[in-house]
């Protein structure tokens, strides 16, 4: 009987149990450019932001905040070699006696300019909200004021709150009333800028509440109508509480841009007669520029006291956002 023979078995013991042979290591290939870090990346985004404050708002605050502490003149402002005088400057400003009647026009001003410009922007922008017809016409024509340069605003004011060729003089005279001395008289200038001023700010305050209403569902106002709720209601009930967030953001850059307002007092009034209407953004300026021998650091210390009180006022509203996002 022929017998075969079979070739010898030149696997090893592994795949003749039954293991699978492991793959052969792949051919080695040239090492790849490692990837950037996606922090370098996010610094690098960020490093134009961080010169932009660095240069247009931090080094500005340093160098207000270095005239308030040091005795400047027009010479030294120029050389630069002005002597530390420390909280002198802001011991003159407290001592001055404009200090008090300027801390409560501020204090006026910007009070009543921001409940006027909420008001009438919160009663605007539920009127709007109807989306009736003409709506969209009538709110882009209600952001004229608010498109105006300032001057332009001003002088316009200026004009119609003239004691003898005004407008607004012409109009009381129609109706059988005595003119009023809107920028001259004591009485009357503060009020007359407060007016301008408003009028100037409704429009910031319509856009932004009206963009808060448009957030709010509207099958909560259906739901409440079912049960009965009238129209003022629904609104203290139920558009009040959800505009709160937009409310407060609308208040605080009012507040702030209300603060710092002075060319419309300054052009209408000049923060007079008898500084009757000057604010400690017009009193800064007037002390710092507006005599001959320049008063740098006094008006520098003015200007810081409107820089701190924004920041309070920004703080709180920090922490009240804070809690309510907790509660």
């Amino acid at each position: 009987m022929k017998q075969t023979t079979h070739p010898p078995d030149h696997r090893s013991a592994r795949v003749r149990n039954g293991a699978a042979p492991a793959a052969p290591p792949p051919p080695s290939t040239a090492k790849r450019g490692r990837p950037a870090s996606p922090q370098w990346a996010a610094w690098a985004f960020l490093t134009p932001v961080a010169l932009y404050l660095a240069l247009f708002y931090a080094y500005p605050l340093y160098r207000n905040l270095d005239l308030s502490l040091r005795n400047y003149t027009v010479r030294s402002f120029v050389q630069g070699d002005a002597p530390f005088t420390g909280l002198q400057n802001y011991q003159k400003v407290f001592d001055d006696p404009v200090f008090a009647p300027a801390l409560l026009h501020t204090v006026l001003f910007t009070a009543v300019c921001l409940a006027f410009q909420y008001a009438i922007g919160l009663a605007l922008a539920v009127f709007f909200n109807q989306h009736f017809r003409l709506s969209a016409t009538l709110r882009a024509l209600f952001l004229v004021p608010w498109l105006l340069p300032l001057i332009v605003s001003a002088s316009t004011w200026s004009w119609m709150l003239n004691s003898d060729s005004g407008i607004v003089n012409a109009a009381l005279h129609a109706v059988g009333l005595d003119p009023v001395n809107w920028l001259t008289s004591p009485s009357w200038s503060l009020t007359s800028v407060i007016i301008a001023n408003i009028w100037i700010g409704v429009p910031f305050n319509l856009v932004v509440l009206y963009s808060g209403l448009q957030s709010i569902p509207s099958g909560l106002y259906e739901a409440a109508a079912l049960d009965g709720a009238g129209s003022w209601r629904r609104f203290w009930s139920i558009t009040f509480p959800l505009l709160r967030p937009v409310s407060a953001i609308t208040l605080l850059l009012g507040l702030v841009y209300t603060l710092k307002v002075f060319d419309i007092i300054w052009i209408m009034t000049k923060g007079g007669p008898a500084d009757s209407s000057t604010t400690f953004a017009t009193w800064s300026y007037q002390l710092g520029f507006g005599n001959l021998l320049p008063a740098f650091g006094p008006g520098a210390a003015v200007g810081n006291l409107l820089v701190v009180a924004a920041l309070v006022f920004g703080l709180v509203y920090v922490r009240v956002q804070r809690k309510q996002a907790f509660s």
